[in-house]
This record gives structure tokens, sequence and C-alpha cells, in this order.
């Protein structure tokens, strides 16, 4: 076969597959719903996409085209109904993971938040070291501006995605488990069923898990030895130790595990949380053998992900980051991390609720997380792949919010109430949403 075509090629996950087949020299194109800066991208490096549902153009030559697809897709498109009745040979993307990372030395990332920040560090470490990996992103790494990077070597990066079970499609050498609360608990049904799909993934994994201390994973069912890891807890394998904040927001410190100590850590990001995700990818990167003057040069050298505790500006007076949290302990570690890096400040924070189910599944965690806020601007939910509920709207979170000063607005109204503010200190915005794409506007009004 020596066509790929892509149905929803504009998702993250998906634009790293389109553009490692497109970088091995195979014909790639596909469909996507909305044109983004992701698929403007896809299209310099000469991928065909269109944006109407039309079955038309998908590659006649049924043979010779694979078609990927992610579970986003609705069942109803034209084009995923033309396919299959055409008798196309049809892969989900996360299968299409699983059979890229056979045969090779995969180091995976799962966690309901950090996995993406985590894998990216991951991969970075690897590339700076020398060694190079190919990996395959969550995010768009900020030193790489790409989801992919690419490497003729042995070694694969992955991001173990755990919507839809699609990481029960990969075989890992080593493997992190950042974290293992509810979410997609419209696939999952409750927290039990999501926690045993990941320990089947951990059953999985061949030689070494790293997962963060206390997570419930007994070490006798599973064939790989597992390895905990904490920012804070001496307890675990790999902790940290003489955690000092600097004045710009980051922080430094010593990480113990069982080779020794590497001393003075710098964390290239921003956040305690972050210190927390490097300490995940620097036990990942050293039991697969890196030296640990690489990891300590790779952590200190990472610019992060776009969209994870991302700086716009960052000055007295007034701070900007935009972050892709989606979910309530997302959410409430980020401000965490934003309030004890800026002590004293007023922490403004916007937020584009992301699916009706997560919505009503965790309304009154969202209104918890975002009460630590001083001031809370909440928009109107971004329905995604869902169609509405009837009865679940943002004033499911917003009548339970505590914090001092909140405003309910529609997402076209925001920049306009931005706009008429005098009195931003520091502003963070969260979604998974369409709100990224206000955030270039919001910088550019707060630089004015």
């Amino acid at each position: 076969m020596n066509k790929i075509y892509f149905l929803g090629i504009g998702g993250i996950g998906m634009s790293a597959i389109a553009r490692y087949y497109n970088f091995k020299g195979l014909e790639v194109s596909g469909y996507d719903r909305t044109p983004s800066p992701l698929t403007a991208e896809l299209e310099k490096e000469g991928i065909a996409i269109h944006y109407e549902d039309r079955p038309d153009l998908v590659p006649d030559e049924v043979e010779n085209c694979l078609v990927i697809y992610t579970p986003a897709i609705p069942e109803d498109l034209k084009e995923m109904q033309f396919v299959k009745a055409k008798g196309y040979r049809l892969v989900k993307r996360a299968a299409m993971l699983g059979e890229l990372s056979r045969g090779k030395e995969c180091l995976a990332v799962a966690g309901t938040h950090g996995k993406t920040s985590t894998s990216t560090l991951c991969a970075h470490i690897l590339e700076q070291s020398g060694e190079g990996c190919t990996a395959f992103l969550g995010g768009i790494s900020l030193n790489y501006e790409s989801n992919l990077l690419l490497s003729h070597n042995n070694v694969i990066v992955a991001e173990a995605d755990e919507f839809d079970r699609s990481f029960l499609q990969l075989r890992p050498d080593y493997a992190a488990i950042t974290a293992m609360d509810a979410d997609h608990l419209d696939i999952y049904g409750k927290l039990e069923c999501m926690q045993q799909a990941y320990r089947e993934f951990a059953a999985q994994v061949k030689k070494g898990i790293v997962a963060k201390y206390g997570l419930p994973l007994d070490p006798k069912n599973f064939g790989a030895r597992i390895w905990t890891y904490s920012a804070d807890d001496s307890r675990a394998d790999f902790h940290a130790s003489g955690i000092r904040l600097q004045a710009d927001g980051h922080y430094l410190y010593d990480l113990h595990w069982p080779g020794g100590t590497i001393k003075d850590i710098l964390v290239g990001t921003l956040g305690r949380l972050n210190v927390e995700n490097s300490i995940a990818a620097a036990a990942l990167c050293l039991l697969h053998g890196t030296p640990p003057e690489q990891i300590k040069a790779g952590i200190g050298s990472f610019k992060g992900v776009k969209r994870r505790m991302e700086e716009y500006i960052n000055r007295p007076g007034l701070t900007f980051i935009d972050d892709y949290a989606h979910h309530p302990a997302e959410i409430e570690a980020t401000l965490s991390s934003i309030k004890e890096m800026f002590p004293g400040r007023k922490v403004c924070a916007i937020f584009q609720p992301h699916l009706y189910t997560r919505t009503r599944d965790f309304a009154p965690e969202f209104a918890k997380a975002l009460s630590l806020a001083h001031e809370v601007l909440l928009l109107d939910i971004y329905p995604a792949r869902e169609l509405p509920i009837e009865g679940v709207d943002s004033r499911l979170i917003f009548k339970d919010i505590q914090a001092p000063k909140k405003e309910l607005l529609q997402y076209g109204e925001l920049l306009g109430f931005l706009k008429g503010k005098d009195d931003l200190d520091v502003l963070v915005s969260f979604g998974a949403g369409n709100i990224d794409r206000l955030v270039p506007q919001i910088a550019q009004l707060l630089e004015k």
C-alpha cells in the first residue's frame, strides 16, 4: 500500500502519524471537520486535506489505500460509511501506533494527566543526549515545533491514551503511569473500570513500570518490575529533595534514585507539577540507560509543550499562561502551582468546559478547583464529539464556584470583556476545546 488516508487528520495524535508516513514517502491525504493551525502545517508539508464530508475525495484504489481513523469520528460520517461499504482496510489510530511500535524499544507514558508533558520531555532527553528517538506526541513540543520526532534508531516514545481504551494496543518495554483519576466515564462508566484498564495496560509492559507513588497497582500482579516516583515522598524509588523556587517561577531540586543522586536539576518549564513530571521522565530514561548528566541537561533545556503551562507573558505585574487542563484534578494542580509560584498575586482563570458528559459527571469538582482563583470567567461548553444533554450547561459549574468574583460568558464575549478590564495580574486560560484560537488574540490585547 502506498496511499494512507486519514479520517480526522487534524487531531494531535493523528497528525503525528500522518507526518510520519509523509516523511516515509507515502501518499498521505485526509479529511477534518475544521481547518486549524495544525492542518495548515500539514498542508505546508505537502499533505492534501479537505474540510467537507465528501466520499468522492477518498483515494479510489481500495486495494492500495489504508484508512486510519480516530474514535472521535462520528459513525454517520458519509466518508466513514463509504470506506466501510467499499471494503477499505480500516485501522483505528491507536492500533496503528501499536503496529508502528512493534519490534522497537518502546517507552510509553500513560495517565489521566501529565502524560503529554512527560512523554515530550522523555523524547527531548533522548534527542538532546545524542541517542535520538522516533516520538509520537500528544502535543506540540516547543523545542521542535512538532508533535513528531524522527530517528533511524530503534527507540520509540509514545503517549499512551486511555480514551476508548486506546493504550491497550501498546506493548511497551518501559512505561510511566502518572495518574489514574476518574475521567472518560462516558466510556468506562465508573472509576473502577477505568483503573482496571490501567492495570491491563500495566500487565502488557515488558521490562519496567514507573508509577506515581500511591497508585493502586499491586506489584504482585505484573510481570514487569514496578518502580515508584514522587516529588516529595522519600519512600518512592525516584524522589526529589531540596526543591527550591526561583524568582521567575522555575524550580531547582536534587533527584535521588537507586543509582545515586543527580544534584541541582533546573526544571526548564514552569510549576511544581512539572517537577513531578520531570522525575517521571528522568526515571523512564534512567531505566532505559540514559546517562544521569544527559538527564539533567535535558530537563534544564526543555521548553515544554504548547498549551501546557505555556508562558505568553511573564513580567512583574502581568503574567499570562495558557493550559490545556480540562479535568478538575488538572485545573486544581495548575492553579495550586500558579499560586505557589506567584504568592500574593491575584489569579484570574478563564475556563471553557469540554464535553457535556464530563461537565455532568464532574460539575462540583470543577467548581471546587476553579474556586482556588480570585476571579473566574466561565465560558459555554465546547461539545467536541457530543450532542447536547438536556439540563447540562456551564451553569452547573458556575452556581457552586466560591471565588470572590465570577462571570458567565459566551465564547464570543470573552475578548470584549477582557478589553474592558484594567485589574489583570495573573491570567490563566484553561480548556481542550477551541479556546486555543483566542489565546494569541488575548496575548496581543494584553501586550497593548
